[in-house]
């Protein structure tokens, strides 16, 4: 099966098309607590194809990549980067933070 992926990816990518079925998903409500028959209860969920998941995320990791070896990236830029994350963000910013006395 993989040979076949491998071959559907190149063809994407060569061709710089994607898919129809790699656009289309299913919106399902997923309940987040609370009163079921209240909207704001919800969040939307999209099911999508699972090829074009992994794809993007092999794609994604290969920017990722390229950002970080020629140190593209802000030094304070910790939203969706390895090792980083909203709490380091926090904490980082904490301690350049002077209270008044």
């Amino acid at each position: 099966m993989i040979p076949y992926l491998a071959r559907l990816l190149d063809v994407t990518i060569n061709n710089r098309t994607i898919p129809r079925d790699w656009k289309k998903a299913i919106v399902v409500p997923v309940h987040k607590g609370g009163d079921r028959s209240v909207v704001k209860n919800h969040r939307p969920v999209s099911l999508t194809s699972v090829v074009c998941k992994q794809t993007e995320h092999v794609i994604a990791g290969c920017i990722r990549q390229v950002w970080e070896d020629r140190d593209w990236l802000y030094e304070g830029q910790h939203g969706f980067r390895p090792g980083y994350s909203c709490e380091s963000q926090i904490i980082n910013l904490s301690g350049h933070i002077r209270l008044p006395r």
